[in-house]
């Protein structure tokens, strides 16, 4: 979506653009956004051997100095992301942190140290599975994602933070929840990858015959007055109920209604809805909908 919407805004423009391509170097930066995030939670529970080891060569350390707790550092949950094969390869194989990260961790450190559920946390005996997943799940979504000033640092570092700062959460939660479901290298596997390349080249070259479907059904609408967005949704839509087999059109319709919803003006679900069913009807009743892939169609 993000990548047609691109391509129709460079619309009149010089531009030699390869879509596929672009698409591939967005995709990078998701893949290296996600694994930045990961490193950086394990950099703030590692944290606290740091802090303590600091805190004991003090001149006159105090009795707080010589106790800190590193209990977080022997983290369940952070030695299964740690011990990851894909997330050391990962390390191993490029820089992953910036000049600043160092400092961005011991801010997200330092309010961890003052929250009630870290104190907690430190004087529960013992490693419960779930407390262990609780403590990283609070620094990701208490500490990290509500600090104005960890978020100003990832946007300095990474430009699609606001395109995809949302699925990138989802996707740390997710991982969080389940540590080694995602593999680094690969975070959109093959056929993933394929869909979403065979998606992006048939909207863009069923284009004009895509369009001549959707505009009788816009009835009372004016075709130039509607939202860039919503059009490129109903293309994207229409072009799966079309040329995409393994896609139910009521999966079609139910994903293009909430992306609508998420990203475009808030009438935009119910009317890319109303038009993607309408469409939809209508192929049936003419038996258009054959779900031929659009190269091998004439």
């Amino acid at each position: 979506m993000q990548e047609l919407y691109a391509q129709q805004a460079r619309e009149g423009i010089n531009d030699t653009t390869d879509p596929v391509e672009d698409l591939r170097k967005q995709l990078e930066q998701c893949r290296q956004l996600f694994a930045y995030l990961l490193y950086f939670i394990t950099e703030v529970a590692r944290y606290a051997e740091a802090d303590a080891k600091h805190r004991a060569s003090k001149n006159l350390p105090s009795n707080d100095d010589r106790n800190v707790s590193t209990k977080i550092a022997g983290n369940q949950l952070l030695w299964q992301i740690l011990e990851n094969e894909s997330f050391k390869k990962e390390n191993k194989s490029r820089t992953i942190d910036f000049p600043d990260t160092i400092d961005q961790v011991k801010k997200i450190y330092h309010e961890l140290l003052a929250s009630e559920e870290y104190g907690k946390y430190i004087h529960y005996n013992g490693r419960d599975k779930k407390a262990e997943k609780d403590i990283m799940l609070f620094i990701f979504t208490n500490l990290m994602l509500p600090n104005e000033n960890f978020i100003q640092h990832i946007e300095e570092n990474f430009i699609n933070w606001d395109d995809d700062g949302e699925m990138m959460s989802q996707l740390m939660l997710n991982y969080l929840q389940k540590p080694g479901c995602y593999n680094l290298q690969l975070l959109i596997g093959e056929e993933k990858w394929k869909f979403a390349k065979d998606l992006l080249l048939t909207v863009t070259q069923k284009e004009e015959y895509v369009v001549e479907l959707i505009k009788p059904r816009l009835k009372n609408w004016d075709y130039e007055r509607i939202a860039m967005l919503d059009m490129i949704l109903m293309q994207m839509g229409v072009c799966e109920f079309l040329y995409f087999e393994t896609i139910p059109p009521k999966v079609t319709i139910n994903e293009y209604i909430d992306i609508a919803k998420e990203y475009s003006t808030n009438q935009s679900g119910h009317f890319v809805n109303g038009i993607l069913d309408s469409i939809h009807k209508d192929l049936l009743e003419q038996n258009r909908i054959h779900k031929i892939d659009f190269k091998q169609k004439a």
